[in-house]
């Protein structure tokens, strides 16, 4: 009996120890303790008063104030300044050089490997040597001045990429200059951008780049793939357009190229609200100029589906307006021929093929090429049968780009005149 009472006394004395050492707090720690304090009003809590320190530091505030002012005003002191006077900076020369990377349009001539030869290495001819494009890496630095090319350099840059490489005589492919060329302009809108560079010169090099992809997006349309990109094309160009426009906007004045621009960004982007509201926000003055109404009106065609007045006045337009225009004369096109299917559909009646072809501004050619292309009966007295069951889309590769470029291409003429159509309207008095 005692022994059982030993027992229960034992564990009742146990379970008091237990429960008496739930109701010990816990140590609170110093981090507790100051949040606490902040929650009780004592004072603020730890990622204000870091804050509040922090600010109160000159070197912090000078710094802050400091970036404030280069975001404020790209011109200043701070912005990277390029001193590299010539196209390539000499140290990618040496490298690119070195490591066999050299276009044939930078090689010093007679110096070129030829066929059968695999240790002979080109030499760079610095005269015609560009700095390529290079995407931002870890640990590169890309600010360095002796890299940087200034404006003037860029513009010349350009300059030398349209008189001596886009416009290159010989039998040298256009998807080669084009793939040189490109990427010569990338890097100098890379250079721009670190730079945070404005003025004449920037909207001069702008200028061209704009009327350079724009001829581009014309000469390659229907290149396959592997050859041309049209997307990643028509995303540079868009990018250096918007570009240019916000220099327009907030750049002081006369532009005096800035209703060609205008009147092209609209018709490149035919049927785009979001352009067709910044045209109609412009002042009295630049709306009514002859480029910008053509547009305008071109565009309310375009909305209004109205593709016979659409290509009346596209014959109005200039040889690079027609070639921003380019892009969207398939889908016009075929709105007219499914327009006239629809109302002209029976089969006692003829539609002559030369007053089509000159609806389409296109050749007679061309004109029954497409309509066969569509399903259309085309009578060897070149009649054209409309019919609304007859009409179809054509098959994937069975109708040519190239096929439609008979308005474009009465309007451009050689390579000399080309040079000068991309030059035509810069910016040169201003710089002067």
């Amino acid at each position: 009996m005692s022994s059982n009472v030993l027992i229960v006394e034992s564990c009742d004395w146990r379970y008091k120890e237990t429960m008496s050492n739930r109701n010990v707090p816990r140590p609170i720690s110093y981090a507790q303790k100051r949040t606490s304090a902040a929650g009780r009003g004592g004072g603020r809590p730890t990622q204000e008063r870091w804050s509040s320190s922090r600010e109160q530091q000159p070197e912090w505030r000078a710094r802050k104030e400091e970036e404030s002012r280069k975001r404020a005003d790209p011109e200043s002191p701070g912005s990277p300044r390029g001193t590299c006077q010539s196209m390539c900076p000499n140290q990618e020369l040496q490298e690119r050089e070195s490591q066999n990377r050299l276009h044939r349009f930078e090689t010093l001539a007679g110096t070129e490997k030829r066929a059968g030869e695999r240790c002979r290495r080109p030499r760079a001819d610095p005269k015609r040597t560009v700095k390529e494009y290079s995407r931002p890496a870890a640990g590169k630095d890309s600010t360095r001045p002796s890299d940087l090319r200034p404006p003037a350099v860029l513009l010349r840059t350009v300059c030398y990429l349209i008189d001596d490489i886009a416009t290159m005589p010989g039998q040298t492919s256009w998807n080669e200059v084009y793939d040189f060329a490109f990427d010569r302009l990338r890097s100098v809108r890379q250079d721009m951008i670190i730079q945070r560079t404005a003025g004449p010169e920037s909207r001069a090099v702008l200028e061209r780049t704009v009327r350079l992809l724009a001829y581009a997006s014309f000469r390659l349309c229907g290149e396959p793939l592997r050859l041309y990109d049209p997307r990643i094309n028509d995303t540079h160009l868009q990018e250096s357009l918007s570009w240019l426009l916000r220099c327009y906007d907030s750049e002081p004045g006369p532009h005096g190229n800035r209703e060609e621009f205008q009147a092209l960004s609209l018709l490149y982007n035919l049927g785009s609200s979001r352009v067709l509201q910044h045209t109609l926000e412009l002042p009295e003055r630049l709306r009514s100029s002859p480029a910008i109404a053509l547009a305008l009106s071109i565009n309310r065609a375009f909305s209004e589906r109205n593709p016979v007045r659409l290509l009346r006045l596209a014959q109005r337009l200039s040889f690079l307006q027609s070639c921003a225009l380019h892009r969207h004369m398939a889908a016009v096109r075929r709105d007219l021929l499914l327009l006239y299917s629809h109302g002209l559909s029976s089969r006692n009646c003829r539609f002559p093929l030369p007053r089509l072809a000159k609806l389409l501004a296109l050749d007679v050619a061309h004109a029954g090429q497409l309509c066969r292309a569509h399903q259309l009966e085309v009578h060897q007295d070149d009649q054209v049968v409309f019919s609304k069951t007859c009409f179809s889309e054509p098959e994937p590769g069975g109708l040519r780009c190239t096929a439609q470029h008979d308005m474009v291409d009465g309007k451009r003429g050689d390579l000399a005149r080309l040079g000068g159509i991309i030059h035509e309207g810069s910016v040169n008095k201003e710089i002067a």
